[in-house]
C-alpha cells in the first residue's frame, strides 16, 4: 500500500500518513466491504479515494522532482551495464512522472501491483475491458515518452 502512495506522490512520510488514513477509512467504513469483490479491491478504492482528498486538499498541481536515482559502483565486472541500467531506471522513472494520474494509476496498479484488469477496473470504477484499453494507451504514451526522453 506504501509503494502506491509513493508512485502517486514521490513522498516517503507523506505516504505513511496517507496509508494511516487508508486504515483509519477501513475501519469506518468496514460494513461497506461486500462479498462480491476482493478484498484489495476494496481497499484500494479506499486508498485511491484517500490519495484524491489529499491531492485536493494541498491542491498540488505540479509533481515533486523525481528522485535523484542512487547507484553504487560496486565492483561488477561490467561497470558500462550498470550505469545504463540506473539510466534507464531514470529516464523510466521521469516518463512515469509526466504520465497523468490517471495513467499511472492504472500502470501502477496492474504492471507494478500485478492486478487483474477486473479489479483493477472495480477500483478505478470502470469495466474490466475499458480497463485493459486504458492500461495499454498507458503503456504505449510511456514508451513514447521514454523514447523521447532516451533521446536526449
Amino acid at each position: 500500500m506504501i509503494w502506491f502512495f509513493y508512485q502517486m506522490n514521490k513522498d516517503a512520510s507523506l505516504s505513511e500518513d496517507l496509508v494511516q488514513n487508508v486504515f483509519i477509512r477501513v475501519l469506518k467504513y468496514k460494513h461497506t466491504d461486500t462479498e462480491e469483490s476482493k478484498f484489495i479491491t476494496w481497499i484500494f478504492q479506499i486508498a485511491r479515494n484517500v490519495n484524491y482528498d489529499n491531492f485536493k486538499k494541498i491542491k498540488k498541481h505540479q509533481h515533486k522532482n523525481i528522485e535523484e536515482v542512487d547507484y553504487t559502483l560496486n565492483g561488477y565486472d561490467d561497470i558500462q551495464k550498470d550505469i545504463e541500467t540506473s539510466e534507464n531506471t531514470f529516464i523510466l522513472k521521469k516518463a512515469m512522472q509526466l504520465l497523468s494520474n490517471e495513467k499511472r494509476e492504472f500502470l501502477t496498479l496492474s504492471k507494478f501491483k500485478e492486478l487483474k484488469y477486473k479489479e483493477v477496473g472495480q477500483i478505478m470504477g470502470c469495466t474490466e475491458g475499458a480497463a485493459r484499453i486504458k492500461v495499454h494507451r498507458a503503456l504505449q504514451e510511456l514508451k513514447e515518452v521514454y523514447l523521447t526522453l532516451d533521446k536526449r
